[in-house]
């Protein structure tokens, strides 16, 4: 029987575990953060202060547990590039993760007003296709701190599967290195303890993928996007904007995307009015690949080409916020922030076609591989990369 250890229990380290251990695999998966409920996922963010703000969450289900539970396919044409057509595997991800609509009733008058408002102006605003569960849904705004109702899925159900199916679950246990003996992958180190296998599957994330990598010699971690985003809002007096399905409206631009979005930065930087008073559009850009992942440290900034990106996006927020009724002299932004942290293990770069390593045995299963950015929610894409990884190490795939 094959050892498998995945490292990481987000989107691309769960739905693996859960591919490899129904095959028969032995899979060990470590998880740097603890085990949490849904609801309360928003105690392990992990918030890195560097030119752009960037978050990350580390417990069990990794970001899947913060996401608001957006599933659209990204980067088909740059993978189809590296010869990857992930259509099947979309396919079959969106049937497990309940990919759907949500019905009319889940939409609140903010959202409608914007998605009328822009659809007016002559943009084609659609719903959001989303992995929520519109039976257990109760709008409360909570989607990015984590589903007190547990009606999102997030990588905790492929990761019962993948237990249930014989899989061991280590929570707490950082990986601190990867072990080699004479250039033969042997398995990982934690801080007090070795573990071997015949394979290592890095699902660890965007920044602490490459520096797992770095460690052995492998030159990942020198380029890294964020899908930076920046929030456009202003009053719109009893809106209660900020209890409703967050992003479940979708305007696609060449280069970004705009979605209903609240955020409690607006609320800080207008004192004077309440925070059920503010809508709020996000403006999320397919941002330039030029950070850098150190051991010890981050760098992302915006370029030229972002701010123009995120200029431009902001302008026709502001002009959909005004249709809809806001008061345009309390329009204002939130600073840049990135929450898609990726390509710092790129295919093509770092990885091939098949996610592994110059190193026989060692893969990258995360947002790490992504060749570009995504300018939008990757997690889809991220499931059907690992599933069609999985499909591989099991024979399945030539």
């Amino acid at each position: 029987m094959r050892k498998v250890v995945v490292v990481g229990s987000g989107a691309g380290g769960g739905i693996l575990a859960r591919e490899l251990a129904i095959r028969g695999f032995e899979v060990t998966i470590f998880e740097k953060g603890p085990i949490t409920f849904p609801g309360d996922a928003y105690n392990h963010y992990d918030i890195i202060k560097t030119g752009v703000e960037i978050s990350k969450t580390e417990c069990l289900g990794g970001t899947t547990m913060v996401s608001t539970g957006n599933a659209v396919r990204t980067c088909q044409s740059q993978l189809k590039k590296f010869n990857i057509d992930l259509e099947k595997e979309f396919d079959e991800v969106e049937q497990e993760v309940g990919v759907n609509l949500l019905p009319d009733a889940l939409f609140g008058s903010g959202t409608r007003l914007i998605m009328e408002n822009a659809q007016e102006m002559g943009f084609n605003m659609t719903k959001m296709p989303k992995f929520i569960d519109p039976r257990l849904c109760q709008p409360c705004g909570k989607c990015a701190l984590g589903c007190p109702r547990d009606a999102k899925w997030t990588s905790q159900i492929y990761l019962k599967e993948a237990v249930k199916s014989g899989a061991k679950l280590i929570e707490n246990s950082p990986i601190t290195e990867i072990i080699q003996e004479n250039g033969t992958l042997k398995g990982v180190k934690t801080v007090d303890q070795e573990f071997f296998g015949d394979i290592v599957v890095l699902s660890a994330g965007a920044i602490e993928t490459p520096r797992l990598l770095q460690r052995v010699g492998l030159k990942a971690g020198q380029h890294l996007f964020v899908d930076t985003f920046i929030t456009v809002g202003g009053v719109l007096k009893g809106i209660n904007f900020k209890e409703e399905v967050q992003m479940n409206a979708l305007l696609k631009k060449d280069g970004f995307l705009l979605a209903p979005h609240y955020s409690g930065l607006l609320a800080e930087k207008l004192p004077g009015y309440a925070p059920e008073d503010i809508l709020g559009i996000m403006i999320k850009i397919s941002d330039e690949n030029v950070g850098k992942v150190r051991q010890n440290a981050v760098t992302k900034y915006t370029t030229g080409e972002d701010v123009a990106l995120l200029s431009e996006g902001a302008a026709t927020a502001g002009s959909i916020l005004t249709a809809a009724g806001v008061d345009p002299t309390t329009l204002i932004s939130t600073p840049a922030r990135g929450a898609h942290p990726g390509g710092s293990a790129a295919i093509g770069h770092v990885v091939d076609s098949n996610l592994q390593t110059e190193i026989e045995g060692l893969f990258v299963a995360d947002a790490s591989v992504l060749p570009c950015a995504p300018g939008a929610p990757p997690i889809l894409t991220i499931l059907a990369l690992a599933k069609r990884l999985g499909q591989y190490l099991a024979g399945k795939r030539a």
